[in-house]
C-alpha cells in the first residue's frame, strides 16, 4: 500500500514537471517572423475591417495569416514570411521598428490606410527589400535616407503623405532604383546635384505636387533608362528650363507644369518634341510651343565718345536739336511704310475675297445644272448620272467611268448622285459594283457593311451609312462631301484606305480596301484550327496600331481623333499586319442622317468588321459618351469632357494592349463574397497596376501562351509599363502616341 501510494506521489510529480516545462514551449512555438507581425498588429490602434483579426498568437506559423507570404529559404529551419500586403484596409497607428527584423521581407505594401508617424530607420535592416509601397497614408517626418542603404530597393513609392524637409544627398546612394514615386507631400528645398547620374537604373520618376524651389538639376537630363513621364509638376522651381533636358530619351513626356520657370524653351532634343501642356502655367516662359513670343531685347545704343561730347558742347544746342528732327524724320517715315503695308494687304485681302465669292457663285450654278441631271436620272435616264459627275469640273477628259478624282472635286464638282473616287488608280463604277456579287459582313448602328466581288476577281468592302433618309439640302452634302475628302487624304500602312464614296438622297456608300484575315477581337479569342498569337505577332500588332495611330494625329490634315478604338477596329491582313478603320465615320454620320440616333448607337454597335471612322462629332449628344465602353477613357465615361481627344486615344490603346498582353477582357469578373452572385467586375487595368504595386509575379499576370517564349519576359515587361502609362487616370500624364510608338519600337532593339 506504501509503495503504491509512493508511485502515484511520483508520477503526479512527472506530470506536474511536464506541464511546466511544456507551457512555455507553447508560447514560444511562434516562429520569430511571427513575433515581429504581432509587433505590427499591436501598433495598429484601429482596424474597421478586422484585417488583422486572424493573426494570432496561438499559431505556430504565421504563413497563413491573411496578407502574409512566405517561402522556404536555404538554412532555415521553418518558411520566412517575405511578403506583407495589408492595404486598402483603413489601419490606424504606426509602422514598428520590428518589422526591420524580417531579414527575408522582399515586399511590404501598406498602401491605403491611416498610418501616422515617421518612417523608422530601422525598417531599413530589412536588407532583402526591393519594393515599397507606402502611399496614401499620413506618414511625416522626413525621406527616410537609410532607405539608400537596402541593397536591392528597386520600387519606392511614398506618395501621398506629409514627409517634409529637403530631399537628402545620401538619394545618390539608392543606385538600384528603378521607381521613385514622392508626390503629394511636403517635401522642399532646393534638389541637390549630383544624385541623378547614380541612378543609371532610374525609370520613373515623379516629384510633383511639393514645395522644391530653386533650378531644375541640370543632371536629371542624365537619365538614360527614364521612359513615360517626368514629373516636376506642382512644385515652385524656378529660372529657366535646362538645355539637357533634351538629352533625356525620346520617350520621355515631360510635366512641368504650374512652376516658376522662366524664359525661352530650349528647342533641342526631346524638350523640342513636347507640347504645350507640358509647360503650362509658368507665367515666365515664352517660345514654342507656347503661343506666348519672347520679348526681342532692344540693342543698347552706343556710347558717344568723349571728342564727340565736345563737339555736342562746342555746338551748342542745334546740334542736338538738329539730330533729334533727323530721329523724328526717321520715325515718321517708318510710321508711314507701315501705314502704306497696311493698305496693300487690306486691297490684297479684298481682292482676294472678291475672286472667292465670284468662283464661289459659278460653281453654285453649275452644282444647280449638275442637280437637274440628277434628278432626270432619277427618272429613268440611265447613265445621265455619269454626266453629272463631269459637271463642273475641270474637263471632261479627267473622269473616269463615271468618277470625278478627288482633284476634280477639290475644284467645284461634286453634285449629287454620284460616285467619286478618291484614288485614281480605283477602276470600279456603280453600276458594276451594283451587279457584283456581295455577302453581308456585318449590321449595326454604324450601317450595313458588305464584301463585294468585283469583276476582276478583287474584293473591297461597301458600308451603307444611315438610315437612308434624305436630309434635304445641297449644303449638306458639302459637309459630308469636304469630310470623306478629308478622310481620303490620310495614307498610312497601317490605316484602311477609303477608295470612293457615293452620295445620292436616299444612300451613302463608302468603299474601302476589304481586310482579309478578320479583326484583333477575334484573333485575341482565337479561332478554330488556328494557334493563339505569338509574342511577336503580338508585338509587331501593337507597334502597327500606334504607328497609326500617330500619323491619324500628328500626320493627317485634320489631325483626327479616333475616338472609338477597340480590337474589333483593328483589321488583320494574311501577314497579321493590323490596319486601323472607323475614324471620322460617326461625324459621317451625323451628316447623313435627320436622326441622331445612328451617330449615338453606332459606338456602341460593332460590326465585328470596321470600315472608317468613329471619331466623336463636336455635336454629338451625352447619351452617347454615356454608353459603357470599357476602352473609353474614364474622362469621357465620366463626361468630364464633351468629346474625345488625343489623349484619350493614348487611353484606349493602353487598355488594348494590356488586353493583347494578359489575354484578359477589359473587364472581368473575379471572385468576391461580398457580392451575392459571388463575384464582382474588375477593370483590367486596375487588377494589373494592382498586379505590379503588389510586386505579383508576372505569371500570374501575363497570358498563359507567351510564358512559352521565355526569352519574351524582358520585352513583356516594356509592354506592361508602356500600357500603365498610356492608361493613367491623369489625361495630361498620359505620353503621345508619337511617343508611345517609339517606346515600343525600342523594345527587342
Amino acid at each position: 500500500m506504501m509503495r503504491r501510494r509512493r508511485l502515484y506521489l511520483f508520477a503526479t510529480i512527472v506530470s506536474m514537471m511536464h506541464i511546466i516545462l511544456l507551457a512555455p514551449m507553447r508560447c514560444l512555438a511562434l516562429s520569430p517572423d511571427g513575433l515581429s507581425l504581432l509587433a505590427f498588429k499591436a501598433a495598429v490602434s484601429d482596424d474597421p475591417s478586422s484585417s488583422l483579426a486572424g493573426w494570432s498568437e496561438d499559431d505556430d506559423d504565421p504563413c497563413r495569416w491573411p496578407g502574409i507570404s512566405c517561402a522556404n529559404v536555404t538554412g532555415s529551419a521553418f518558411p520566412r514570411v517575405v511578403g506583407i500586403a495589408v492595404s486598402g484596409k483603413n489601419l490606424s497607428g504606426y509602422i514598428p521598428s520590428e518589422l526591420g527584423t524580417l531579414l527575408y521581407l522582399r515586399r511590404l505594401n501598406l498602401h491605403g490606410n491611416r498610418l501616422s508617424g515617421p518612417i523608422p530607420a530601422q525598417l531599413f535592416n530589412a536588407s532583402s527589400l526591393h519594393s515599397l509601397f507606402l502611399y496614401d497614408n499620413r506618414l511625416s517626418g522626413p525621406f527616410p535616407a537609410a532607405a539608400c542603404d537596402v541593397p536591392r530597393l528597386q520600387n519606392l513609392d511614398l506618395s501621398r503623405n506629409a514627409l517634409a524637409g529637403p530631399l537628402p544627398p545620401a538619394l545618390r546612394g539608392c543606385r538600384q532604383l528603378q521607381r521613385l514615386i514622392l508626390a503629394g507631400n511636403r517635401l522642399s528645398g532646393v534638389i541637390p546635384t549630383g544624385i541623378w547620374p547614380e541612378m543609371a537604373g532610374l525609370v520613373q520618376l515623379d516629384l510633383s505636387s511639393n514645395a522644391f524651389e530653386g533650378p531644375i538639376p541640370p543632371d536629371l537630363g542624365e537619365l538614360d533608362s527614364l521612359g513615360g513621364t517626368l514629373n516636376l509638376s506642382h512644385n515652385h522651381f524656378s529660372g529657366g528650363i535646362p538645355s539637357t533636358l533634351g538629352n533625356l530619351p525620346s520617350t520621355v513626356s515631360l510635366d512641368l507644369r504650374y512652376n516658376n520657370l522662366t524664359g525661352e524653351i530650349p528647342g533641342v532634343g526631346t524638350l523640342a518634341n513636347q507640347g504645350p501642356t507640358a509647360f503650362l502655367n509658368n507665367p515666365g516662359l515664352c517660345g514654342f510651343p507656347l503661343l506666348i513670343p519672347c520679348e526681342v531685347r532692344a540693342v543698347p545704343a552706343p556710347e558717344v565718345s568723349g571728342a564727340g561730347r565736345g563737339a555736342v558742347a562746342a555746338g551748342g544746342s542745334g546740334t542736338g536739336t538738329d539730330e533729334a528732327t533727323a530721329g523724328e524724320r526717321g520715325r515718321g517715315m517708318r510710321t508711314g511704310l507701315i501705314v502704306l503695308i497696311s493698305v496693300a494687304d487690306a486691297a490684297g485681302v479684298a481682292l482676294v475675297g472678291l475672286v472667292v465669292v465670284c468662283a464661289y457663285w459659278k460653281v453654285k450654278d453649275k452644282d444647280k445644272g449638275c442637280a437637274k441631271l440628277g434628278r432626270r436620272s432619277e427618272k429613268g435616264e440611265p447613265g445621265r448620272w455619269r454626266r453629272c459627275g463631269w459637271c463642273g469640273a475641270a474637263g471632261a477628259e479627267k473622269g473616269e467611268g463615271g468618277f470625278s478624282s478627288s482633284d476634280d472635286e477639290e475644284e467645284g464638282g461634286g453634285a449629287e448622285g454620284e460616285m467619286v473616287s478618291m484614288d485614281k488608280g480605283f477602276k470600279v463604277d456603280l453600276e458594276e459594283l451594283l451587279r457584283a456579287s456581295a455577302y453581308v459582313l456585318g449590321k449595326g448602328g454604324k450601317g450595313i457593311v458588305y464584301k463585294v466581288v468585283v469583276g476582276d476577281g478583287s474584293a473591297v468592302a461597301v458600308r451603307r451609312l444611315g438610315d437612308g433618309e434624305s436630309v434635304g439640302g445641297g449644303g449638306r452634302y458639302k459637309e459630308f462631301a469636304a469630310e470623306v475628302r478629308a478622310m481620303g487624304r490620310v495614307r498610312h500602312p497601317n490605316l484602311v484606305k477609303l477608295r470612293a464614296y457615293y452620295w445620292a438622297p436616299d444612300e451613302k456608300l463608302l468603299i474601302t480596301d476589304f481586310i482579309s484575315n478578320g479583326n484583333l477581337a477575334a484573333a485575341l479569342r482565337g479561332r478554330s484550327g488556328q494557334p493563339s498569337l505569338t509574342w511577336s505577332v503580338r508585338l509587331r500588332i501593337a507597334r502597327g496600331v500606334a504607328r497609326g495611330l500617330a500619323h491619324l494625329h500628328d500626320c493627317s490634315p485634320r489631325k483626327f481623333v479616333h475616338g472609338d478604338l477597340k480590337p474589333s477596329n483593328i483589321l488583320l491582313d494574311a501577314d497579321f499586319n493590323p490596319h486601323i478603320s472607323d475614324f471620322g465615320l460617326l461625324r459621317l454620320l451625323s451628316l447623313t442622317s435627320t436622326s441622331t440616333s445612328a451617330a449615338a448607337n453606332a459606338s456602341s454597335t460593332s460590326t465585328g468588321l470596321g470600315l472608317l471612322g468613329a471619331a466623336l462629332p463636336s455635336s454629338a449628344k451625352s447619351s452617347h459618351i454615356d454608353l459603357p465602353n470599357p476602352y473609353r477613357a474614364p474622362e469621357i465615361r465620366a463626361a468630364v469632357a464633351t468629346r474625345p481627344a488625343q489623349k484619350s486615344d493614348v487611353y484606349s490603346f493602353g487598355v488594348v494592349l494590356l488586353e493583347m498582353l494578359t489575354g484578359k477582357p477589359p473587364e472581368m469578373s473575379s471572385p468576391s463574397p461580398s457580392t451575392s452572385s459571388g463575384e464582382q467586375v474588375v477593370g483590367l487595368v486596375k487588377w494589373v497596376a494592382k498586379g505590379f504595386d503588389e510586386a505579383r509575379p508576372l505569371t500570374e499576370m501575363v497570358d498563359p501562351v507567351l510564358l512559352h517564349e521565355v526569352h519574351a519576359k524582358k520585352e513583356v515587361v516594356a509592354a506592361f509599363y508602356v500600357a500603365l502609362a498610356c492608361t493613367d487616370t491623369d489625361p495630361e500624364a498620359r505620353p503621345r502616341m508619337k511617343t508611345v510608338s517609339e517606346n515600343l519600337d525600342r523594345i527587342a532593339k
